[in-house]
């Protein structure tokens, strides 16, 4: 019986180093995976790398590497920027691991004794960069149209899957399930290549040796996006553990960039219906990072290195400027100067001014200590519009709008602090008769702060925990589960509060 939220990552490819874009996909699963922890839900986070293949191969070579050394090389670095990154993965697969080759030739032996695999000979041309066999219709003068490489001619003998069986099923799949895809923009385009017509494709490779040998024939090795594909279900104990497969799976989300959307709405859910293995609940497609106005390439040098913006920005500026500037599930630009702008505006004027005010208000007039309100129901200036943060941050993170989310949580932040100016309880201070006044303004003020606190969390996970340790709050913010804790008036009376650093400290030239 499946009981887990289980959202996945696309599994990164180890020719090279993660760049920014790489980033954009795993901090997106990683507010997505929090979020469903902090509303009390089992969740299991995949993330890993993609290890077989001729472009690893290849990129083995030109290091004088095995390309299990070239991989035991990368992997630590692909490992040491979601570390760096706050991401909450609950396990990382590699596709070298035995829990995962052992599995996959199961899965591929199950299609073959259905039936569904047989031999063929291929002949066309093939993107070594994609992993990718091309249609001419992909190839422009020479190159492949999405890396701008020049494609490789090729003929020999493969398995073949018979996708070409499966086109039926998959146009009712699309139809009964019109979420199966998102955005629908998305979905158009994969029924358009459905009703095309399908074509068998290749299973297996016969001209280099690195990858999941095929079991039935040792003169073959998986085809790598085959075996990339199907770590979704061996991370999560197909073939080994049904018990816990079955409370797992099928995954809730697949998150990815559109380059590799067919693989995941076409080839992935027919092989799956081959085995007899549920498809997943949905696959959702962000858009690209681009930079000068081209997608970030590491074969072309283009790929901007996240420790490049960490080191100036710090790890929360850096997860909340994608998820806030870039709309969700389009395109984005990325540029160094919108970083900053968004930095300074949001972070550092917007919410770092207001829990410094707040905070020092608190010490200076009450000595630290959260005064007691009049009343502590939903009421003056923050109630309502906390409320309303609470419902519209649900139903935007299970809509999959990151970006909307995280605008609803800065159009709070600017509520709290046009309050403050408004409420003025700098002045208010100056009338010893206003004493319980001031108290009302700045208990509702502390509030809002938990609030912002609580629903950072996901987004920024480092600034949302120093603003809840300087908030005294003695529960852990881990601990926290909605909706209770989106109650308002949970801040109790005495509750002691620490100024401590700047949130978001001015940006150095």
């Amino acid at each position: 019986m499946k009981d887990t939220f289980y959202i996945t990552t696309p599994i990164y490819y180890v020719n090279d180093a993660p760049h920014i874009g790489h980033g954009y996909s795993t901090v997106a699963c990683d507010v997505i995976a929090r979020y469903h922890r902090l509303r009390g839900e089992k969740v299991f986070f995949l993330t890993g790398t993609d290890e077989h293949g001729q472009n690893v191969a290849r990129a083995a070579e030109k290091r004088g590497l095995t390309p299990r050394g070239w991989a035991d090389q990368i992997v630590p670095k692909w490992r040491e920027v979601w570390e760096r990154l706050d991401i909450s993965n609950d396990d990382f697969i590699r596709t070298t691991e035995d829990r995962h080759e052992r599995q996959v030739q199961a899965f591929v032996q199950r299609l073959y004794d259905s039936g569904d695999i047989y031999l063929g000979t291929y002949q066309g041309v093939y993107c070594v960069s994609c992993e990718e066999f091309k249609s001419e219709d992909e190839v422009v003068d020479g190159n492949c149209a999405i890396h701008g490489r020049p494609v490789e001619r090729v003929s020999e003998d493969n398995y073949f899957f018979r996708l070409s069986k499966y086109r039926d099923a998959l146009l009712r799949l699309y139809e009964e399930r019109p979420d199966f895809v998102r955005p629908e923009t998305r979905l158009n385009e994969v029924v358009s290549f459905v009703r095309g017509g399908l074509q068998d494709f290749s299973v297996s490779r016969t001209s280099f040796d690195w990858g999941v040998p095929i079991p039935w024939d040792a003169g073959h090795v998986t085809y790598v996006w085959v075996d990339a594909l199907l770590n979704y279900i061996t991370a999560v104990g197909f073939g080994a553990d049904e018990r816990r497969f079955d409370s797992i799976w099928p995954a809730d989300v697949h998150m990815m960039s559109k380059d590799i959307l067919r693989f995941h709405a076409v080839y992935w859910p027919a092989m799956l219906m081959a085995a007899g293995v549920a498809v997943p609940r949905q696959v959702f497609v962000h858009g690209y990072l681009l930079v000068g106005g081209e997608k970030m390439s590491k074969t072309k040098l283009t790929g901007i290195h996240p420790f490049q913006l960490i080191e100036h920005f710090g790890v929360d500026a850096y997860r909340y400027h994608f998820m806030r500037d870039v709309s969700f599930g389009r395109d984005g630009s990325f540029s160094w100067e919108s970083m900053a702008a968004r930095y300074t505006s949001e972070l550092a004027n917007g919410l770092g001014n207001l829990a410094s005010r707040v905070l020092a208000m608190v010490d200076s007039y009450f000595e630290g200590v959260v005064p007691e309100p009049s009343h502590r129901e939903v009421g003056g200036r923050l109630g309502g519009p906390a409320e309303q943060l609470a419902k519209r941050f649900d139903a935007h993170i299970l809509a999959l709008e990151l970006s909307d989310a995280v605008a609803a949580l800065d159009e709070f932040v600017r509520q709290a602090n046009r309050y403050l100016v408004e409420a003025a309880p700098w002045n208010v201070a100056k009338d010893a008769s206003r004493r319980q006044e001031l108290a009302d303004v700045l208990y509702e003020a502390v509030e809002g702060l938990r609030f912002v606190a609580l629903f950072a969390s996901p987004v920024m996970p480092g600034a949302a925990a120093r603003l809840w340790e300087q908030l005294g709050i003695t529960e852990a913010l881990s601990a926290q589960r909605l909706p209770d804790a989106a109650r308002w008036g949970s801040v109790n009376p005495g509750t002691r509060t620490r100024r401590g650093e700047s949130l978001f400290p001015r940006l150095e030239e």
